[in-house]
């Protein structure tokens, strides 16, 4: 794939000086009049190189500076800033300029090539950002889908024991009634907890500490109602 090379100044004359001092090689150069057209370009053309003029109508130079800051683009694409005055630049950006090279108008051919060479040595030793982090799970945080089992198996328990028939001594109506109350909470908040997003890790780690405390409650609700269907079973074979 030819390079691209975007040239961006509101001087015809520069653009065409540029073009000529550009040296030799399979570039494609595209042209801009002005800063909104030289974003533009930039977007169309994913460029090798951009030689950017600082003083531009209707987009300035440091608003386009700006803008590749945002896309991640300064420091990864070689730009060098063309200015009459060094101060407009420093005005905005502290020198050393570490992610781009500058050359103060007019200038000559060799001082254009080198501070191509510069821009692309800048380039390549600026490092690339670093990635978005991508939220984890919080360590021994409790997986919902094990609430959502031990839920399914409780509520078949429980169908169990509705549908046995009821045996003398087999199991103490009030405290199943306690147990089925129980159980019932711990579903009712669980339903709300699952609907948490996942993708918070702050809400994630908050609600962290009461679900493994709901998992537990679970896990001896599972023990209790299978007690309870055996000593019902062991009682029925009695009679």
């Amino acid at each position: 794939m030819q390079k691209k090379i975007v040239v961006i100044d509101d001087s015809k004359v520069i653009r065409m000086r540029v073009r000529d001092m550009i040296p030799e090689g399979d570039y494609e150069i595209v042209e801009a009049k002005d800063g909104r057209e030289g974003l533009d370009r930039i977007t169309e053309s994913t460029p090798t190189l951009i030689m950017l003029d600082f003083i531009l109508p209707k987009v300035s130079g440091w608003e386009i500076v700006q803008e590749l800051e945002k896309r991640q683009l300064l420091g990864r694409v070689p730009l060098v800033i063309m200015s009459g005055r060094r101060e407009e630049v420093t005005e905005k950006l502290r020198e050393p300029f570490e992610l781009f090279e500058f050359i103060e108008k007019p200038f000559e051919k060799a001082d254009l090539e080198e501070a191509i060479k510069r821009a692309f040595s800048k380039a390549r030793l600026a490092p690339l950002p670093a990635p978005e982090p991508t939220p984890q799970p919080a360590a021994g945080a409790v997986d919902h889908s094990e609430l959502l089992a031990l839920k399914t198996v409780v509520s078949q328990l429980q169908d169990q024991i509705n549908a046995a028939p009821a045996a003398s001594g087999g199991v103490d109506p009030a405290a199943f009634a306690q147990l089925k109350a129980t159980v019932e909470q711990l579903q009712a908040q669980g339903s709300g907890g699952s609907g948490a997003d996942r993708a918070k890790i702050a809400a994630l780690e908050a609600q962290n500490k009461q679900l493994h405390t709901e998992l537990d409650a679970l896990k001896r609700t599972v023990i209790q109602v299978v007690n309870l269907i055996k000593k019902m079973q062991a009682s029925g074979s009695h009679h």
